[in-house]
Parts: C-alpha cells; structure tokens; sequence
C-alpha cells in the first residue's frame, strides 16, 4: 500500500507542482477565520466575504469587541452564519485570554478553540506554520476512499488511514493534491476518468457514469 502511495503521490505532484490553500489570508489569524467560514461553503464565496470583513475586523481584539449582530451580516453569505459568528467571537475572545491574542501553532492548543476541529488546525498548521498534517474535507475523503487508501467515512479514521501511508513530507501537500483533483477532475457525482491522472490507478466502478 505504501508503495502505491508514493506512486499516487508522484503522479499528483507533477500534475500539481505548486499547490496551497486557497483561502485568501495575511496571516494565521485571518487563515484561522477564513477556514471556520468555510464549512459547508466554497472557498471563491468564503474569500469574497472575507475582503470587507478583514477590512472592518482585523484582530482578535476587533472580533472578541463587536456585536455578534455586525459579525453576523458580515458574513451572512457564507452560510450557517450564526453559529460561524458565535464561533469566531468566542474563539477569538479565548485567543486573548489564553494565547495573548496569538494563534496557538499546534493541534492540542487549536483544538480548544470553539468552532475548531481537526480539519480547521491541520489546515491552520499546515499553511500558517508549515506543521505537516492531513487535512479531510469532502474531496479528501471521497478521493482517497475511491483510491482505496481508506475504507472509512469518519474522518478522523480517514486522517489516520492516510497518514500511515503517504509520506510525512507530502501530507499538507497530498491533502491539496486531492482537493485540486477533486474540484477539477474526480468530482462527486460525474468523475471525468479520460482526464484523470489517476486513473489506472483507481477501480472505482462508477467513475464514467453519469448521474
């Protein structure tokens, strides 16, 4: 299996040579608000929100001050933009009550932020501090399952499966690697297999099927 990988890997580094997150940010504290706003909503939405949000709200100190009400309209296009306001409120009042107002640079210290789970930190330590980690969004874990790198649908389980297999040195990047592939190519209801860089090494059944 972990030669597999490293062939999986090989091949998703030359049709992506340079990857990152495409969240835009200034810094881990803007990264850190960018990806909460992410959930449930694309990357494009969440950067054409946080232009004007960053611009009015700059800082914890900002965030942790303004009316949840202000917070909310703000970033009302995103979705869900209660609980993303009462999240990144209350994350950022504990930044400074616990982190002197700076983004903590590891998974247990992010995990105790409200609104921030595993996939939020690994993105945060990945691109904010270059910390090596796996992050399992949709395209990660649709992609590697197809690939048979992962059996499972829970994500933390996902995150496992593929740490113990791909290399340490591509795990911010792998996780990138799917997520281009994902949105380009091997997309959730209509994989394009002629275009896929993968595909003589994928054996998922339905892969030239429309639906």
């Amino acid at each position: 299996m972990k030669q597999r990988a490293k062939k999986i890997c090989k091949i998703l580094k030359t049709t992506y040579p340079d990857v990152k997150t495409q969240l835009h940010h200034r810094n881990a504290f803007e990264l850190l608000v960018a990806t909460i706003l992410s959930a449930q909503c694309t990357d494009k939405q969440v950067n054409s929100v946080t232009k004007k949000l960053f611009d009015t709200l700059a800082s914890p100190q900002d965030f942790a001050a303004a009316p949840i009400e202000i917070i909310e309209e703000l970033i009302r296009p995103t979705g869900y933009f209660r609980n993303k306001a009462r999240h990144i409120r209350n994350c950022s009042a504990m930044l400074l009550e616990k982190y002197k107002g700076e983004v903590p640079g590891n998974m247990e210290s992010l995990l105790t932020l409200p609104g921030v789970g595993r996939k939020t930190a690994n993105v945060v330590l990945g691109a904010a501090f270059g910390i090596p980690g796996m992050v399992v969004d949709t395209h990660v874990a649709r992609i590697s399952k197809r690939l048979g790198l992962t059996q499972h649908t829970d994500p933390a389980k996902i995150e496992s499966d593929l740490m113990a297999v791909i290399p340490k040195k591509d795990w911010n990047d792998f996780s990138l690697w799917l997520i281009y592939l994902g949105r380009a190519i091997c997309k959730a209801r209509k994989p394009d297999r002629p275009s896929c860089p993968l595909g003589e090494l994928c054996d998922y059944e339905d892969k030239t099927q429309q639906s």
